[in-house]
């Protein structure tokens, strides 16, 4: 993709406004508590100190608003106490130039490292540079620049309260998450009904298994209801492939083929109703066809072998899952121990080894802490220079707009600007015609922040526009006139974006050249998890063996991985290096019909105790090794051969089957990574 269209394309995303549901009720709690704290601090303290608790508690509401299955208060107290250390801290060198300037260094480049922990941590890290810039210039000593850090800490803390004591749908996020899994299924379950090899997207089911693990606060206060239908939902997938894929014994046609379709659509029904009671916390209401379709001995009666038990095992997990859905009641209590969240103190730890696994200097996590940290700098000695005053606009415009990728960067660039101009624009038309007061320039500040958390899910430009105004009424609340603030606004918002843009051109992370080795993890993990599904054979551990799941929840995390870099890479201006669009979709395929191929193979896994298949053994130890290898050489840019799988799979090519789908099916993985390598041999370079 050349610049040019690549600069067209991430405008059009920073500028685009997306249709999102609208969250008025959360918008308002926010709202309500900048005003109070702004009120209060207005009263008691004057304009300089309500400007500064304006800022920790706007922040604070903002960080409430991330997806984060964390507390709401703790993020809220997390956003106001970092910015209070950041904002003291911060005055303490303001007067000497040189360590000031040594200190914004470091924590914008610790800001930057803050991506490895996640996307909230980064945003809350980056934010509190960005505010910190400002709130630095209002105290006029060490004492009142405590009290300054004192009452932006009491704006998180009033946020906090607000979400504890006026609470906005309880798990309502964690509610979404596992609805939208089970609602993946049912969605899955009616297209294998007219596609018997339909693909399936895991994300949901990712982001379910994410939302499940809590902290032990959270743990003790989980609704009964959200406790086990994730994982039944995980072990419902290969049920739904198996029974409907012809591979498995079903013909494509026939009373059989209906039978299926009709047990599909009855599935669909059953995960949809269990979504919709999940989601709401109501009773769980079945239609009436879906529980006759489910009913024995109609499956008995028409399905045979393989097919009859993937029935019935389907049929029993949905009775499972309608069990868990069920609020509110103890029946509906499944025991087990939960996914464990670290608190946020043991979470330290952790942290420290992400980011320490990212400095390196091919991580665009580093690579992007070493650019935001540099723009920022230059921003602000830029902005010293220049005879606009408010200098650390520009700096506070890069700091905000800049991300790990190109995309983001580049597009939010665009929508900052274009919001600020607008807001500005606005803001200044009111200020010239109402000539608010400072009360009235505060409520209006409040106003422009509701407006602000009201469409913050709509696109950054949306959000920018009363960004841009609520600065204005908040800076004219403590006296700053209108006319000083909107040219130097505008034109330092214009510098730091550019400044943003230019640096990841000059010091790019791109994702492209690194493709090759997102699609080699996925090789690995998935061909770890047929091995490990293929010695589930050998040595029975029955259908819940939790090493099989693991190695499903790691291929997961890889084929994720690869789509997000895929997509990313999709925007960048960058040739493809060995990898062509043609090729990416066919390994794509390849690789897909790989894990769907093992997927059924997990789905027979036979029940713990049966006899062991000693095949499976020989099986497995060539799935792992041949796809280790071949991830090695998809690395290196070689072709991949599968010849220890093809000996293994060829050698009992003339005897009768241990099982009916274990032979079968390694074949069927043969002939995916054969596809596989097809596919790359097309864009990759002899060796000589």
């Amino acid at each position: 993709m050349s610049w040019l269209r690549a600069l067209k394309g991430t405008a059009r995303s920073g500028l685009t406004v997306e249709r999102k549901r609208l969250e008025p009720v959360e918008a308002a709690r926010g709202a309500l508590g900048l005003a109070l704290v702004v009120g209060v601090s207005l009263a008691l303290f004057g304009p300089a100190v309500a400007v500064s608790s304006a800022f920790g508690a706007f922040q604070a509401a903002i960080a409430t608003f991330q997806r984060s299955w964390r507390p709401r208060p703790t993020l809220a107290l997390a956003s106001g106490a970092s910015l209070a250390l950041s904002t003291f801290v911060g005055y303490l060198t303001a007067a000497h130039g040189g360590l000031f300037l040594a200190l914004l260094l470091l924590w914008t480049f610790l800001s930057g490292l803050a991506w490895a922990a996640g996307p909230t941590a980064g945003l809350i890290a980056s934010s509190n540079v960005a505010m910190m810039l400002v709130t630095v210039t209002l105290p006029t000593s060490v004492a009142t620049a405590a009290g300054h850090a004192a009452v932006i800490f009491a704006g998180g803390l009033v946020q906090a309260a607000l979400v504890a004591l006026v609470p906005v749908r309880r798990w309502g996020a964690q509610r979404d998450a596992l609805a939208d899994a089970l609602a993946a299924e049912a969605d899955y379950a009616r297209r294998l009904r007219h596609d018997p090899v339909a693909p399936f997207d895991p994300v949901p089911l990712m982001t379910a298994r994410n939302a499940a693990a809590v902290t032990p606060r959270q743990a003790r206060r989980r609704p009964p209801e959200l406790h086990g239908s994730r994982g039944l939902a995980e072990r419902i997938r290969p049920v739904l492939a198996s029974l409907a894929d012809p591979a498995v014994g079903v013909p494509g046609e026939g009373p059989q083929r209906d039978r299926v379709r009709e047990l599909l659509d009855a599935a669909a029904s059953v995960l949809d109703a269990a979504a919709h009671a999940v989601r709401h916390g109501e009773p769980v209401v079945l239609p009436a066809p879906a529980l006759d379709a489910l009913r024995a001995p109609a499956a008995g009666s028409v399905l045979t072998g393989p097919p009859r038990r993937a029935a019935a095992r389907l049929t029993a997990l949905l009775g499972d899952v309608l069990e868990t859905a069920e609020p509110h009641t103890e029946t509906s209590i499944r025991t087990g121990v939960a996914r464990s969240r670290p608190t946020l103190l043991r979470l330290a730890p952790l942290v420290l080894a992400q980011i320490r696994a990212e400095l390196r200097h091919e991580s665009p996590v580093l690579r992007h802490a070493i650019r935001v940290s540099v723009v920022t700098a230059a921003g602000y000695l830029l902005g010293a220079v220049l005879p606009l005053g408010h200098g650390y606009w520009a700096p506070m415009a890069s700091v905000m707009v800049m991300r790990p990728d190109f995309s983001q960067t580049y597009a939010r660039s665009v929508a900052r600007f274009g919001g600020t101009l607008v807001g500005v624009g606005l803001a200044t038309a009111v200020v010239r015609s109402a000539h608010p007061g400072t009360y009235l320039s505060a409520g209006l500040a409040v106003l422009c922040a509701f407006g602000m958390y009201l469409l913050m899910r709509t696109g950054y430009a949306a959000s920018q526009v009363c960004v841009s105004a609520y600065v204005v009424f908040l800076l004219g609340t403590a006296g700053e006139g209108v006319d000083q603030t909107v040219r130097e606004r505008v034109l330092l918002t214009l510098l730091g974006g550019l400044l943003a843009m230019l640096a990841y051109a000059v010091y790019p992370a791109w994702e492209t050249p690194r493709l090759r080795g997102r699609l080699a993890d996925w090789l690995e993990a998935i061909g770890r998890y047929a091995a490990v599904v293929a010695a589930g054979y050998a040595d029975p551990a029955g259908p819940a063996d939790p090493e099989v799941r693991e190695a499903l929840l790691r291929t997961r995390a890889a084929r994720v991985a690869w789509q997000e870099a895929l997509e990313r890479a999709a925007h960048e201006p960058v040739r493809h290096r060995g990898l062509s669009h043609a090729a990416v979709e066919q390994a794509e395929h390849a690789l897909g019909e790989f894990g769907r191929v093992a997927m059924l193979m997990e789905a027979h896994l036979p029940d713990r105790g049966a006899d062991p298949l000693p095949y499976a053994a020989v099986l497995a130890e060539a799935l792992r090794r041949s796809t280790e290898r071949g991830a090695k050489e998809v690395r290196e840019r070689g072709e991949p051969d599968w010849a220890e799988l093809r000996e293994a799979v060829g050698a009992r090519s003339g005897e009768p089957p241990d099982h009916f789908l274990l032979h079968k099916g390694a074949a069927l993985l043969l002939e995916s990574l054969d596809e596989f390598a097809t596919a790359l041999s097309e864009t990759t370079p002899s060796r000589r």
